[in-house]
C-alpha cells in the first residue's frame, strides 16, 4: 500500500469554501486520521462525525474492523466510480480486474471532488484543487457505454469519465450541473443490457413515494440519445451557494464496515434515531414508511448505504429518500437487504413490517394505517405516475405485480388489492 499522505478538506456549516480538517496516513492495511492543529484552533470547528472522530489532537485509527473511519469512507467511490478509476490507471480492458487492486488512498485522490457530502480529499494541505470536468449528458452516457463494453478510450473520453467518478454505486451515474452552473444533480443512466425499465422504474417509484407523503429527493426522467436518464437533485448541496452538507450513511451510523453490512437492521437504525436524531418521533414514522414502501415496490436493495443522515457537527436528521429501485421478479419469496425485525427476519412482507412496528414506537393499528395508506396511494396513483414518467404498456406489465404490489408482500397480511 502506498504511504502517500492524503489531506481531508471539509465544508463547515454556513461556509462557502473548504478548509483543511486533517490528514490521512496509511498504517499497514488501515488508514489513520489526525486533525490539523489549525483546524482544532478554529472557533467554528466541528467534529467530522461523532463518536468516530472527536475533536482532539493525535492519531485516530479507524474503529475496529474498519480500514477507514466510516464518515470518510462514505466519501469514497463505490463500485461504478472505482471501475472508472481502475480503467483510467490500468491499460487495456479492466472488466475482469478486481477493484481491490488499488489502495483506498488512491481512490480518494483519483475520484472527482464533487463527491457526496461535505468532505473531500487532496494531495496538498495548502491549495484546494477541484477535480471536475464539464461534460454533456450525451458524452457521459457514451463514455459509460464504452467502459461497460471494455472498448478502448481516447484521452478525451478518459477526461469525460472523470466527471462521473465521484458518486459511485453499482450502476453508471455521474455528477452534473445544468444550465451552466445551475442546480447540482446526479444523472443515473440506463444501459443497453437492461432487461426491464430500470430508470423509468425508479422514476415512477420516486414519484409515487412523493405522492404518498414520503420525503424523497426531487427527480426528473429525461431522454438522452433515445435512452432514459434519471436526474436526481443533490440534496447535499445548498442551491445558489457553494456550500455542502455533511452526510453519513446508515452504515456509519451503525458503526459497521462495508464487509459487515449484512448485520445492519432496521431496528438498530430505529434505535439510533430514538437516541441521536432531532425530532425522533417524526423521523421514526418516516423511516417506517420508507421500509413499507420498499416492500410494496419490490425494492430489495435497501442496504445501509441507501439510507443516510445529515450531520451538522452536533445533530442528525434524515436525508430525503433516494435509490428506490423496483426489481421485478416472477418468483414468490423475497428478502430485504436489511433485516426488518430484531430477530433477523428479512422477508419482504407487510406482515413482517407489522411485526417490527414497536421498534418504531408505533402500535400495530398505527402501523396498519401507514401500510394501508401507502397501498392505496400506489393503487390510485400508479397509472397517472406512470404516464408522468413515460412508462409504456410493456413497461407497466413488467413492473405491475412483479415489483409494485407483488402478491408475496401481502402473505400473512391480507388479500392483495384487485
Amino acid at each position: 500500500m502506498t504511504s502517500k499522505r492524503v489531506y481531508v478538506w471539509t465544508w463547515l456549516p454556513d461556509r462557502e469554501d473548504p478548509v483543511v480538517a486533517g490528514a490521512l496516513d496509511p498504517v499497514g492495511e488501515r488508514v489513520h486520521f489526525v486533525y490539523g492543529r489549525s483546524y482544532l484552533e478554529r472557533p467554528d470547528a466541528v467534529p467530522l462525525y461523532l463518536p468516530e472522530l472527536p475533536l482532539r489532537p493525535g492519531d485516530q485509527p479507524p474503529p475496529d474492523g474498519m480500514d477507514l473511519a466510516g464518515c470518510l469512507a462514505d466519501g469514497t467511490p463505490d463500485a461504478w466510480g472505482r471501475r472508472v478509476i481502475l480503467r483510467r490507471l490500468h491499460a487495456g480492458d479492466t472488466r475482469d480486474v478486481d477493484t481491490a487492486a488499488l489502495p483506498t488512498v488512491t481512490y480518494l485522490l483519483e475520484s472527482g471532488t464533487d463527491r457526496i457530502g461535505a468532505n473531500d480529499f487532496q494531495a496538498s494541505a495548502e491549495t484546494y484543487v477541484p477535480r471536475e470536468i464539464d461534460a454533456t449528458l450525451e458524452e457521459l452516457l457514451t463514455a459509460a457505454d464504452r467502459l461497460q463494453a471494455g472498448e478502448p478510450f481516447s484521452e478525451a473520453i478518459d477526461r469525460v469519465l472523470d466527471a462521473g467518478s465521484s458518486v459511485g454505486g453499482a450502476r453508471p451515474k455521474a455528477t452534473v450541473t445544468v444550465n451552466g452552473g445551475g442546480p447540482a444533480l446526479i444523472a443515473k443512466f440506463s444501459t443497453p443490457t437492461d432487461t426491464y425499465p430500470v430508470v423509468k422504474g425508479e422514476a415512477v417509484a420516486m414519484e409515487l413515494a412523493r405522492r404518498a407523503g414520503l420525503n424523497v429527493a426531487v427527480t426528473e426522467r429525461v431522454a438522452v440519445l433515445d435512452r432514459d436518464v434519471l436526474l436526481v437533485d443533490r440534496f447535499d448541496r445548498i442551491p445558489g451557494t457553494h456550500r455542502r452538507r455533511a452526510i453519513v450513511s446508515a452504515l456509519t451510523l451503525l458503526g459497521l464496515a462495508e464487509m459487515h453490512a449484512r448485520y445492519a437492521t432496521y431496528p438498530d437504525l430505529a434505535q439510533t434515531i430514538r437516541t441521536r436524531f432531532t425530532d425522533p418521533q417524526a423521523t421514526l414514522v418516516e423511516l417506517y414508511g420508507r421500509l413499507v414502501f420498499n416492500v410494496l415496490i419490490g425494492n430489495r436493495d435497501d442496504h445501509a448505504r441507501n439510507h443516510a443522515a445529515f450531520w451538522d457537527g452536533g445533530g442528525l436528521t434524515l436525508t430525503p429518500a433516494y435509490d428506490l429501485d423496483p426489481q421485478p421478479r416472477d418468483t414468490g419469496e423475497a428478502t430485504q437487504a436489511m433485516a426488518v425485525t430484531r430477530a433477523g427476519d428479512r422477508r419482504s412482507r407487510l406482515a413482517t413490517c407489522i411485526d417490527t412496528a414497536g421498534e418504531f414506537l408505533l402500535s400495530q393499528a398505527q402501523a396498519r394505517a401507514i401500510v394501508d395508506r401507502l397501498v392505496q396511494t400506489i393503487v390510485d396513483e400508479f397509472e397517472d405516475a406512470a404516464d408522468t414518467v413515460g412508462l409504456t404498456d410493456l413497461d407497466r406489465r413488467l413492473l405491475w405485480r412483479r415489483a409494485f404490489l407483488h402478491p408475496y408482500a401481502f402473505e400473512g397480511y391480507g388479500p392483495a388489492p384487485a
